[in-house]
């Protein structure tokens, strides 16, 4: 299969890349040497992979800096899922598409009876990255009606691993954690540690991917998440006893986002129903990973 990666160059496109060429899928990955929300540079991009597969995963992701730039993380998400999406119908390949949504567009759940949640709970953004990728869902859902276009749209819940950026809270931790053990530090600063999210690790996330890819129902959206949800305090706990240092947690004001999503859980019932997937790495061995590497990065 020949595959087309847009964002290619972040975390997640970084380990689809490996896991496509793994399967031996041909890679194209593109990132900011093509402006994604361009048309021109899209379709030529689009016209140039000759893709079976399109993964588009480029986007402005940080859901907390969202609030900072509400307008750029609209052009971004929004217009850039319709440039790939036209450069696809128009492509004359008809190639099968996924699109990354975000499962931040369910909101925040204030009632547990309403928990897991599945595609067909009710959507609430509560951020500006929310409200993008909930309106790339739209743009998604006219390429598919109005065009036909075999596309499929993810909603993944927290994903971690080894790579991720420490702008994200999982990887910060894992970063502060090993950065105190270096400087014989005995704090270290966090954020709001009583959220709760579903962590599956990327390795599961894009294995997903690629089995939607191939047997998931255009037109349908599927969660990918495991089903499980995890105080960050308990990721915390979890990292320090790995580390073999505890240290105290000190709540930094800035390091809290304006409005923060409780808790979220998914249901990952559809994904299986359509491919079998299931996640395979366990939540301490992700972090075992995190953690090595960081402690590599830091030799």
């Amino acid at each position: 299969m020949r595959a087309l990666i847009t964002g290619g160059g972040g975390f997640v496109g970084h380990w689809l890349a490996a896991h496509l060429r793994e399967e031996g899928d041909h890679v194209v990955a593109i990132d900011r040497e093509v402006e994604i929300t361009d048309p021109g540079a899209v379709a030529d991009a689009v016209s140039t992979a000759a893709p079976d597969a399109i993964y588009h995963l480029a986007a402005l992701s940080h859901v907390g800096r969202s609030w900072g730039a509400p307008l750029e993380v609209l052009r971004v998400n929004v217009l850039g899922t319709a440039a790939v999406l036209e450069a696809a119908v128009h492509s004359g390949r008809g190639p099968r598409v996924l699109v990354t949504s975000s499962a931040e567009v369910y909101g925040a759940v204030t009632d547990p009876a309403l928990l897991p949640l599945d595609e067909t709970s009710p959507t609430a953004p509560l951020t500006p990255y929310a409200a993008s990728k909930l309106a790339a869902e739209a743009v998604v859902a006219q390429a598919y009606h109005g065009h036909g276009l075999p596309v499929v749209t993810v909603r993944p819940f927290n994903h971690i691993g080894p790579g991720q950026s420490d702008q994200f809270a999982v990887s910060a931790l894992a970063r502060r954690i090993v950065d105190a053990e270096a400087r014989g530090a005995t704090s270290i600063p966090v954020g709001n540690l009583s959220a709760r999210r579903d962590f599956t690790d990327v390795r599961d996330v894009v294995r997903a991917y690629r089995l939607l890819v191939v047997s998931g129902d255009p037109g349908a959206v599927y969660n990918v998440c495991s089903g499980t949800d995890v105080a960050i305090a308990e990721i915390a706990e979890v990292l320090q006893g790995l580390a073999g240092r505890s240290v105290e947690l000190r709540t930094d004001p800035d390091l809290v986002r304006p409005v923060e999503v409780p808790v979220l859980r998914g249901d990952p019932a559809r994904l299986r129903a359509a491919t079998g997937w299931a996640p395979a790495i366990p939540l301490e061995q992700t972090l075992a990973d995190v953690l090595a590497s960081w402690r590599a990065a830091a030799v």
